[in-house]
């Protein structure tokens, strides 16, 4: 029996924005439900009281994002938030490259998503417009991505112990999951994305090409890894790490 894929992508900054407020079940909705009421509760109580430098900087938004930000966050804490599937909340380069709208369900559903606010989803979830970085301290938190930390790995380990854990997360958001841990639920494969230099590669290119990779992955399988090129990116193998490597 071939092992199960899921890939691991980051959430966007960028999101779409509405919804609805009808609620479906989603995939560690039952796992995390309680240490979400905590961060959501922590947020809502930053937002109400910090000054407004200290809202700028922490949420990294000013003028009207900030005030979408506070808004979204006092809808999540009244729990009258419209929502959308996560492939259709966020809408950064990332997301655009992976094209989620032409995917089928069973691919969107293998896609898990690291969030500040839900600890993770699968895309198919169900989520609110929100802004809420793993690296960010909140008060009774503390920094975010280490409150999830232990969280996410047990609420990882309802999948089957034939599972492929495709890696394709950012420094923040990989920080959040205990990689060493979950090597013990599945096999988890780390995949980093530099320069011809050795410089790891960032900036929209680096993450169309992440969205690239995501969507061959989930139609394809983990044997891409083996061949992958898209434009100048192309995959490089050094012992056992995996790095697709840019201009």
């Amino acid at each position: 029996m071939p092992n199960a894929l899921v890939v691991f992508l980051p959430p966007s900054e960028a999101k779409v924005f509405g919804g609805d407020r009808v609620r479906t079940e989603g995939v560690f909705d039952s796992a995390l439900r309680r240490p979400r009421r905590v961060v959501a509760k922590a947020l809502e109580d930053f937002v109400r009281r910090a000054p407004l430098e200290t809202l700028e900087r922490t949420l990294n938004v000013r003028g009207p994002l900030l005030k979408r930000a506070i808004s979204a966050t006092k809808q999540v804490g009244a729990h009258r938030a419209p929502l959308l599937p996560a492939w259709q909340r966020y809408s950064g380069v990332v997301w655009t490259h992976l094209d989620p709208s032409t995917l089928t369900c069973e691919h969107r559903s293998r896609l898990y998503i690291p969030s500040g606010l839900y600890g993770m989803t699968s895309s198919e979830d169900l989520v609110a417009d929100y802004r809420l970085r793993m690296n960010v301290r909140l008060p009774g938190v503390g920094n975010v991505g280490s409150y999830w930390r232990p969280r996410l790995v047990s609420a990882l380990s309802s999948c089957p112990r034939t599972t492929t854990f495709v890696n394709l997360l950012p420094k923040e958001h990989e920080a959040a999951i205990d990689l060493e841990a979950l090597a013990g639920i599945g096999e988890v494969v780390n995949v980093s994305f530099s320069h011809r230099g050795g410089a790891a590669a960032a900036g929209h290119d680096a993450k169309a090409v992440k969205g690239v990779l995501a969507r061959r992955l989930l139609q394809e399988g983990i044997g891409v890894l083996e061949s992958f090129v898209w434009q100048q990116w192309r995959v490089s193998h050094a012992h056992e790490c995996v790095t697709i490597v840019g201009p």
